[in-house]
Parts: structure tokens; C-alpha cells; sequence
């Protein structure tokens, strides 16, 4: 994760989440080439170029303002590319640069610091701004999203991706609110999810529209089928001995990464009551953690945005 430092979007100051386990976990050969899939302002990509001679770093992000970013910090390394792409993509982009296979990938999932931190983004509920939160230029918007979708979808998305228990009200207001007038910024959304919440609800839990924020930007940005398309190729892409590592920041992201990273650890997928395997499938990874890698309780205290962070770590057999 990236923060804006003195309130300049060309200045940046970098806090990258559980960076040194990242590091470590990947296994970083001054030879080997290794994929950053969520570049952002390129804390991660930075550390991993500057253990390379005659390796390569690729860095993948959708953000045009993240990359600027990036390609500033990373210039100075002959070794590193940047390249606009979603992660999904990952397979392709490899093909495209030639690239049969790689040494390690790296994912650092969910809105960065600095797209929470730059209100015009509409990421954040602290800000009132357009409703966006596109990490791109193009495709469906947060305003989209609160002007077309129905109530069961609202109430769906809110649910599922926001764990949010007070969907189904907060959806109906939504759709009551924009029949008499647009909900065109964030500080209007924001005012209807707090009419919508009880509250002694309210009191609890931080910020009562965290949840309907985070379902929002999920679906605008289709995080989830990304991640999911990523997961179920770009582990092919590794060499033998190559690396995969993803931070998630909730629990469905790391639901997911943890059941993807078992499968390839346990090859067999015949039913749990057959006595012996008859599908043959062999494990194609090995863990290198079997629980999730947590912040220290340094990096807590130095970057509260951390407080949510998994680092999952699988190695291809």
C-alpha cells in the first residue's frame, strides 16, 4: 500500500504492506523473473528490482496514475517493465513479452493507500466526491452501480462482499432515495447507509458505510472473478520452484486463495470416502506456510491499514 505524502499526487511515501516477509517468502534470485500483478506505487517491486542483476520485474497494474507513479520509483532499473493490464491477465501478458515462464508472482490485494487517499477517486467514505472508485479508466462506475442496480442486487452484492447484515435496508433506501433525486457523490451515499443502520449498530464496528464501500468497489472492479481467473492460471506460469504470493485484506480474498493454494498442494481430488486414489492427480505445490503470515505488531503500530493483512505463500513442486 501507497500513502500521498504533503498532499502532491507526483509525491509519494510508500508503506508496503508485510514487504520483508513478501521479499523472504518469494525467494528473490538476482537471475529470476518475477511478476508484480497489483504494481501500485511500486514499494513492493522496488525491493524485489533492486535484488536483481540480470533478472526481470514486470509490473502489471490498471491504474494509469499508479503506474506514472511507478515508472517514476522504478526508472532508474533497466530491469524492471511496467505494463497496463489487469492480473487476470497475467498469462497473457507473459506471452505477449515473449516470457514461457516465471520465478515468482506477487499479489497486494484491495484499493491501495494512495486511491483511499485522493478523494476525486470516490474510494473513500471519509471524502464527499463522485461516486467512481474504477481503478481504471473505463467500465462501469460506483455511480452505475447505485443508479441501475435493483434492490435484490444491491442487497446481494452488499451482503456477499461486504458482509454487511443491514443490506437488504440499506439497499431499499438506496433505491427509495434515488427515485426522488441522482445519488451522484459518496457524502450522499454515506448519509443514506447511516439512516439505514440502528444506532447502537452504528457504535460498533468503525465506520458504518465500511462495508457497503468495500462490497461497491469489489463489483465495480470485478476483484473477485479476477482474482479467481488469476488463481486458476497464473500458477501454471511458474517454474519449478517458482513462488506465488498473495496478500488479501478480507476474508473472502483469502478464502479464496487459501482453498486455491490447498488444491495445488493436494493433487488428489477423488471424493473423501474412497479408500484409495484413483484419479492419480499428484500435489503441483508445496505451502510454505500452512497459516496465513500476519503483520508484526511493529507494522500494526506503523501502518494501521495493515491490521487486516494475510500473506499466503505457495511453492510449485
Amino acid at each position: 500500500m501507497e500513502q500521498r505524502k504533503n498532499g502532491k499526487e507526483n509525491n509519494f511515501h510508500h508503506v508496503s504492506v508485510l514487504l520483508e516477509q513478501c521479499i523472504t517468502g518469494l525467494n528473490v534470485r538476482p537471475d529470476g523473473i518475477y511478476v508484480d500483478g497489483t504494481l501500485g506505487g511500486a514499494g513492493h517491486s522496488l525491493e524485489i528490482t533492486k535484488r536483481l542483476t540480470t533478472g526481470r520485474l514486470i509490473g502489471i497494474d490498471k491504474d494509469k496514475q499508479a503506474l506514472e507513479a511507478a515508472g517514476r520509483k522504478l526508472e532508474p532499473y533497466v530491469q524492471a517493465q511496467i505494463v497496463q493490464g489487469d492480473f487476470r491477465d497475467i498469462p497473457e501478458i507473459l506471452e505477449r513479452l515473449q516470457i514461457p515462464a516465471v520465478d515468482g508472482i506477487l499479489l497486494d490485494l484491495g484499493v491501495s493507500s494512495y486511491q483511499l487517499d485522493t478523494p476525486e477517486r470516490g474510494f473513500s467514505y471519509h471524502h464527499d466526491a463522485p461516486l467512481d472508485m474504477r481503478m481504471s479508466d473505463s467500465g462501469k462506475s460506483a455511480y452505475d452501480v447505485i443508479a441501475g442496480y435493483t434492490a435484490d442486487e444491491l442487497t446481494k452484492i452488499f451482503y456477499t462482499f461486504g458482509e454487511e447484515k443491514f443490506a437488504r435496508k440499506i439497499a431499499a433506501n438506496i433505491v427509495a432515495t434515488r427515485s426522488q433525486r441522482p445519488i451522484e457523490t459518496t457524502g450522499q451515499l454515506v448519509e443514506i447507509i447511516k439512516a439505514s443502520i440502528p444506532a447502537a449498530a452504528r457504535r460498533e464496528g468503525g465506520h458504518p458505510a465500511k462495508r457497503v464501500f468495500q462490497a461497491i468497489r469489489i463489483e465495480v472492479n470485478e476483484e473477485l472473478e479476477s482474482l479467481r481467473q488469476c488463481l486458476d492460471t497464473a500458477f501454471d506460469c511458474l517454474r519449478p520452484g517458482g513462488r506465488f504470493a498473495v496478500i488479501t485484506f478480507h476474508s473472502l480474498e483469502d478464502r479464496m486463495v487459501k482453498q486455491a493454494f490447498a488444491g495445488y498442494a493436494r493433487g488428489c481430488t477423488c471424493p473423501p470416502d474412497f479408500p484409495v486414489c484413483v484419479c492419480g492427480k499428484k500435489p503441483r505445490g508445496k505451502q510454505i506456510s500452512r497459516k496465513p503470515i500476519l503483520p508484526s505488531r511493529e507494522e500494526l503500530e506503523q501502518n494501521n491499514r495493515s491490521r487486516s493483512a494475510k500473506l499466503r505463500i505457495i511453492e510449485k513442486l
